[in-house]
């Protein structure tokens, strides 16, 4: 399964907006596949607080002019974690120390990026694709040699 040619428009409208506020490691994620209740992710990075805030406010200016409203908005107030849910496309724009902590990248590591035209750091960030952390994953079972 892939996103929707609207998420994909939607997402690529986010990023290039919090790029233009110069968020940092600006991701957009196909998780079509693993989830049913949305088709992309727009992950992105701020410095501050205020800077957070300046990023979703933008978010939000560029997609409204492209008619689209959020059913959604959390954690604005805080600027650390703000998330908008537009249904088909979920945006978490995120503090740096949230972003390293929370680590949504590795989270969903399997889920294919989409390039997006315009936008520089549409990669992983190296935290979530290298030297990563893995030592609160869950173990793989051991299967008995002998069945």
């Amino acid at each position: 399964m892939t996103a929707s040619p609207e998420a994909l428009e939607m997402a690529g409208i986010a990023a290039r907006a919090a790029d233009d506020k110069l968020a940092t490691d600006v991701v957009v994620l196909d998780v079509s596949g693993q989830l049913i209740i949305t088709d992309c992710f727009v992950l992105a990075s701020a410095d501050t607080e205020r800077q957070v805030n300046a990023v979703v406010d933008e978010i939000e200016d560029k997609l409204r002019e492209a008619g689209h409203k959020p059913l959604r908005r959390e954690g604005t107030r805080e600027g650390r974690w703000a998330l908008l849910d537009y249904n088909e496309v979920v945006v978490h724009v995120q503090h740096v120390d949230e972003r390293d902590y929370y680590s949504l990248d590795r989270l969903w590591k399997d889920c294919p990026v989409v390039e997006i035209e315009g936008v520089e750091t549409s990669g992983r960030p190296e935290s979530a694709t290298s030297g990563a952390d893995d030592s609160l994953a869950p173990e793989e079972p051991q299967r008995d040699q002998g069945l």
